[in-house]
C-alpha cells in the first residue's frame, strides 16, 4: 500500500475510534439521566427500507439481519423508558416477497431488530401500510403477537375492536396512550368490510380516540403521518391538525412522513396548555434511489427526547424536550447501514457514505448546517 493511501487509512480508524469512544461516553450518561426521577420518552423517524439497504442486510445463508441498523444508537433506545418508532413500510414476510420503493413489503427480521434495539411501540399507520392489501397487516400483526408479544404495535388493526382498544403503556406509575393516524395509503383503498384497517386522519375518529385515551391514561402521545414530502417547512395541513389534536386534548405531537426534518415548536392550547410538536423526525434510515439538489436531506433524522414528571398536583408533565440529530450512514457492503448521532459522525466517515454518489454536497458539515437551520441549538440533547 502507498504511503499516502497507509497515512489515509490511519487518519481514517483513528478518528473512528474517538468517534466511537464519545459515543461510549456521552450515550452512558444520557443512559444514567434517566435515574433523575423523570420518565424518559424516545422516538424516531421513518425505518425506510430501500433495496440497497435491504441488499446490506441479506446475509450469505439467505437470512436477514438489520441488528447493525441500530448498532449506535441501541444505547439510548434501551434505556428510554418509552420507545417509539415509524415502521414505514408493513412487514409482511418473505412470504409476500421483499421489495423496495415504490411498493415496499420487509422480511420478519426487521420486527426482530426492532424489539432487540429497544422499541416499546411501534406505529404502522403509514402511506405505504397497505402495499400488500389485508394480507399484509394480517401477517405483520400476527407475527408480533407470536414472536413480540412485549412489543406493543398502533395504527394497524384486524377488527373493529382492535382499532377501539386504546394502545396504553404503562411503567413506573406513568401511564400513556399512544395514538397514530396516517393522511392516507397511497391511493389504495381499505380492505372491503374492513374500514378499521387502517387508522386515517378523520376529525370525528380523532377527537373520540383522544377523549378515550384522556380517560384511560394520565399523558396522550399523538403520531401523526402528515406533511409534504422533502419539505423542510411546516404545510398548513399540519398546523390545522397540530390544532385538532392539542385541543383535543393530546399532551405531545411527534410527526412523520416527510423524510426530512422539520422544526419543533409548541402549540398553546384554547385552555393554556403548551403541548410540544415534533413536525417531522425525518427518516430513521433510509437509501433512495433519487438524485441531485435535496437528496442530502434525507439522510438527515431525529431522535425526540422528553422527559416527563409529576407536578405537586400529580400531573404528568412534560419538562423538558429536545432533538439528538441522526445521520444514515450506506457503504455497499454487508452491514454496511446504519445510523449514527450526529454528535458521533465525522466528516471522514461521511466522505466514506455512499449517497454522495447522488448528492455530491452531502458531508458531515452538510448535516450539520441542516440541524442548525431547522432546530433551535437550545433544543440538542
Amino acid at each position: 500500500m502507498p504511503d499516502r493511501l497507509k497515512k489515509t487509512a490511519f487518519f481514517l480508524a483513528g478518528t473512528l475510534m474517538l468517534a466511537s469512544a464519545f459515543h461510549a461516553n456521552a450515550h452512558a450518561a444520557y443512559a444514567a439521566a434517566k435515574d433523575d426521577g423523570g420518565f424518559k420518552v424516545v422516538m424516531v423517524g421513518d425505518i425506510l427500507l430501500h433495496d440497497g439497504i435491504e441488499k446490506c442486510s441479506h446475509l450469505e445463508d439467505g437470512s436477514y439481519d438489520f441488528s447493525e441498523i441500530f448498532r449506535h444508537t441501541k444505547d439510548v433506545i434501551e434505556s428510554a423508558d418509552l420507545a417509539i418508532v415509524n415502521e414505514e413500510v408493513i412487514i409482511g414476510g418473505e412470504e409476500l416477497t421483499v421489495s423496495g420503493y415504490p411498493s415496499f413489503n420487509a422480511p420478519y427480521a426487521i420486527a426482530d431488530a426492532l424489539a432487540d434495539a429497544g422499541f416499546d411501540v411501534i406505529c404502522h399507520a403509514t402511506n405505504h401500510a397497505l402495499d400488500r392489501g389485508g394480507r399484509g397487516i394480517e401477517n405483520c400483526l400476527s407475527y408480533w403477537d407470536e414472536n413480540h408479544p412485549e412489543v406493543k404495535t398502533v395504527g394497524i388493526y384486524r377488527s373493529e375492536a382492535e382499532r377501539r382498544r386504546i394502545c396504553i403503556y404503562e411503567k413506573d406509575g406513568y401511564r400513556l396512550a399512544v395514538l397514530n393516524y396516517t393522511y392516507g395509503t397511497n391511493g389504495i383503498p381499505l380492505p372491503k368490510g374492513k374500514p378499521y384497517a387502517v387508522s386515517l386522519l378523520d376529525e370525528t375518529s380523532v377527537k373520540e380516540d383522544i377523549a378515550a385515551a384522556e380517560e384511560l391514561a394520565d399523558f396522550t402521545i399523538v403520531c401523526p403521518h402528515w406533511g409534504t414530502e422533502y419539505s423542510l417547512g411546516i404545510s398548513d395541513m399540519q398546523k390545522k391538525w397540530t390544532k385538532v389534536f392539542a385541543n383535543s386534548g393530546a399532551d405531545l405531537i411527534i410527526g412523520t412522513h416527510p423524510h426530512v426534518i422539520e422544526p419543533v415548536g409548541e402549540y398553546v392550547t384554547d385552555d393554556g396548555r403548551r403541548v410540544p410538536v415534533y413536525y417531522s423526525l425525518g427518516n430513521y434510515i433510509n437509501w433512495t434511489s433519487g438524485r441531485g439538489s435535496g437528496i442530502a436531506n434525507r439522510m438527515v433524522g431525529a431522535m425526540a427526547v422528553v422527559t416527563l414528571k409529576k407536578d405537586p398536583e400529580g400531573e404528568t408533565v412534560v419538562a423538558d424536550h429536545g432533538v439528538m440529530p441522526l445521520v444514515s450512514h450506506v457503504e455497499s457492503k454487508i452491514n454496511g447501514s446504519t445510523v449514527y448521532f450526529l454528535e458521533d459522525y465525522t466528516q471522514a466517515k461521511s466522505f466514506l457514505n455512499e449517497i454522495r454518489s447522488r448528492d455530491s454536497v452531502f458531508s458531515y458539515r452538510y448535516c450539520e448546517d441542516l440541524c442548525l437551520g431547522i432546530f433551535d441549538k437550545e433544543l440538542w440533547r
